[in-house]
């Protein structure tokens, strides 16, 4: 077995061991071996498991067995940019954050915006449809992908160049579209054009202490009617999360000494103008609190302030991981519904070792991640949650996965409640791309 360099960072090895790892054999490629690699896999039958930047949660790189597991981090050669047009057209390993950092020479920026900008690449935030803390602004990978390259794994190892670098063509289906978000099933993206967006000139950020989830919501609709068109991000904190972000993470929040509440936001406009951009936000945290919707609020004076509010809601992963073991998930829910959840698994897992249950995420967009902390793992905890969660979530018209996919870990509970039809659909056209059924086994689509 040989092992490339992308094990490195493997978020979801520890609860997803492959079960015949001394068999699994690792391979980095290049864009140009992609195909042959495939064609190789689909002569011998070889399943295969491409691999971006192993930050995914639920599994969707991780092998079951003995798969081949294809890299994609050494397919780096090509990064395009065209100033006029905004539009980028560059090879799928290029990590997120590298990518931003050549764009902002020219004013632009991609418009996704992860916590994990510094390990994941382009290609698997493509092929999972990433959408991330400005969604609300800009939407997700889903918006900005005109175009790509992908491998299929036929007997040909076909390269198919689907798309174009234009932002209008409607001159045949829009197939690309079919691999964004299809987590590897269908093929091996390889190389993506894409729509970045100008970087704002004028970033303004506030954190706010709030009593009530139902404020939460006011103030959410206020931000959308005051802020509009410069409003880029809505992010939620509850008082238990901010508790171990404090404590486990080392920063303290921005608010007065000794003021905790049940809730916090932060909030962000992105615009182009600052002194029209900071009397709108003024003008909303004066009508926050005039209102009593925000019993307390700050706003960033700098980009040092800013900073810091931006590390309580990067590090609230890690405060909740510093507790013991975390059952994570990553669900949308009608906005009425988003918090209502949370609290229906502490009254469901009173008197269990459960330590805490608590919720972060993206308010704006309906995203949130429920976590619930134990001191080890614990199978009666599990059992609990699952498959109560999930049902509870369809229930309400919400969705299972709103970021991370379905991968390994949600498989069994999404083929239980996704309708039986769209299954069959979405099988077929698997079938369509990868006619042995080899890429990614065993994960969303069978």
């Amino acid at each position: 077995m040989t092992i490339c360099d992308s094990f490195v960072g493997w978020s979801a090895w520890e609860v997803l061991k492959p079960t015949s790892l001394t068999n699994t054999t690792w391979t980095s490629c290049l864009g140009t071996k992609v195909s042959a690699v495939l064609k190789h896999c689909y002569h011998r039958r070889l399943a295969v498991v491409p691999q971006a930047g192993n930050t995914g949660l639920v599994g969707g790189s991780v092998p079951v067995h003995d798969e081949i597991v294809l890299s994609i981090k050494k397919i780096t050669s090509t990064f395009l940019f065209d100033d006029n047009s905004g539009v980028l057209d560059c090879d799928a390993g290029f990590i997120l954050e590298d990518a931003d950092v050549r764009l902002a020479k020219d004013g632009f920026m991609v418009p996704i915006d992860l916590g994990a900008k510094g390990s994941c690449l382009i290609g698997g935030i493509t092929a999972t449809n990433a959408g991330g803390i400005r969604l609300i602004r800009y939407g997700s990978m889903h918006s900005h992908v005109l175009g790509m390259e992908v491998v299929i794994p036929d007997k040909h190892g076909t390269v198919l160049k689907l798309g174009s670098n234009l932002r209008k063509d409607n001159t045949d289906l829009h197939l690309h579209k079919l691999f964004v978000g299809s987590e590897g099933q269908l093929g091996v993206i390889t190389r993506i054009q894409m729509q970045t967006v100008p970087k704002p000139n004028s970033v303004q950020s506030a954190f706010l202490g709030v009593h009530s989830f139902k404020q939460c919501l006011a103030i959410l609709r206020t931000a959308k009617q005051m802020l509009n068109e410069i409003l880029s991000s809505f992010e939620f904190i509850d008082g238990e999360t901010m508790q171990m972000v404090e404590q486990n993470a080392g920063l303290r929040g921005p608010l007065s000494v000794n003021s905790v509440f049940p809730f916090y936001l932060l909030i962000e406009t992105s615009g182009t103008e600052s002194v029209h951009d900071l009397a709108k936000m003024d003008q909303f945290l004066d009508k926050c609190i005039d209102n009593e919707l925000a019993a307390d609020g700050v706003l960033a004076k700098n980009v040092s302030e800013a900073e810091h509010l931006w590390k309580i809601r990067e590090n609230c992963s890690l405060g909740l991981r510093q507790d013991g073991y975390v059952f994570k998930h990553d669900l949308s829910l009608p906005l009425e519904h988003f918090y209502e959840l949370t609290e229906q698994i502490r009254e469901r897992l009173c008197g269990t070792n459960a330590r805490r249950v608590c919720t972060f995420g993206h308010l704006g967009d309906g995203n949130a991640h429920l976590n619930v902390t134990t001191p080890k793992f614990d199978e009666g905890v599990y059992q609990r949650l699952y498959p109560f969660i999930y049902e509870w979530v369809v229930s309400k018209g919400g969705s299972i996965s709103a970021e991370h996919g379905i991968g390994r870990l949600k498989r069994e509970y999404h083929h239980k409640l996704l309708d039986p039809q769209r299954r069959m659909f979405s099988s077929n056209i698997k079938r369509l791309f990868d006619p042995r059924m080899i890429l990614s086994p065993y994960k969303m689509i069978d």
